[in-house]
């Protein structure tokens, strides 16, 4: 059997909406006209609609989708149980309602050959997104690059992949964010991408970014109080970690 080049992880809570309006044959159309072996892990973080079953009756009938469903714990525990069962050389994940299309992986490929571990992708100004999340957006990243100096324009986005040796090390040490983590309701998990690039950092990795399309996509998950206050909790969470040593080889 040859082995899987790419996996591709997307997250899913409650995205039956998404997933009828087409996202995952889309994906789909995508990737079987590449020449790579591919996977893609659909995780379900616990859904209260019709995600899992609709996600499981797409990837019955689609050769290389599975279905991981896993206890509730917000897109952060979802990416990690996904990162660490992927096969794939290169893991990617990307959002359910695809904001950043996957074609943009391509972006990612020369990075790779260049000898980088990690490529994450950028958006430009997020076009199209509300004032209100533009100023939450400007707000956190003023605070990561004080608290954490991580040099990154766009943390936030969606859109990551590594190797398979770093993805497995990185996601493993993450501990804001362990599998165990449960929650209620849903949850953008904001300082996930915060803790994650800052492991890699801590491990030597080299990290590259670069410019993606992306294009807004309404959602009723961010909720701007609540999710700047757990942004700002998981912030100082990555930062006492660091100091106690817990991100040490």
């Amino acid at each position: 059997m040859k082995k899987v080049e790419i996996s591709v992880i997307i997250p899913a809570f409650n995205e039956e909406q998404n997933i009828k309006a087409g996202v995952l044959e889309k994906v789909y159309r995508y990737l079987k006209r590449q020449e790579y072996i591919w996977e893609v892990l659909i995780v379900d973080d616990e859904s209260k609609d019709e995600t899992a079953e609709l996600a499981k009756v797409f990837a019955k009938s689609h050769r290389g989708f599975k279905v991981l469903k896993e206890p509730h714990r917000g897109k952060g525990g979802t990416v990690i149980a996904g990162m660490l069962a992927a096969a794939g050389e290169i893991i990617l994940f990307t959002d359910m309602d695809q904001a950043t299309p996957l074609d943009q992986l391509e972006k990612f490929f020369p990075k790779f050959d260049e000898g980088y571990e990690g490529v994450i992708g950028s958006r430009s100004g997020r076009k199209g997104a509300p004032i209100l999340r533009k100023l939450m957006a400007f707000g956190f990243a003023v605070l990561r690059t004080i608290v954490l100096r991580l040099p990154y324009k766009d943390t936030q986005c969606g859109f990551k992949a590594f190797r398979v040796g770093a993805a497995k090390k990185i996601f493993s040490k993450m501990k804001v964010f362990r599998e165990e983590r449960q929650i209620k309701g849903a949850s953008v998990t904001a300082g996930f991408d915060l803790e994650m690039l800052y492991i890699a950092r801590k491990l030597g990795y080299k990290v590259a970014e670069v410019p993606v399309a992306w294009s807004h996509q309404e959602t009723k998950r961010v909720n701007p109080l609540k999710d700047s206050w757990e942004g700002l909790r998981d912030l100082l969470k990555v930062r006492i970690n660091a100091f106690q040593g817990k991100y040490k080889t």
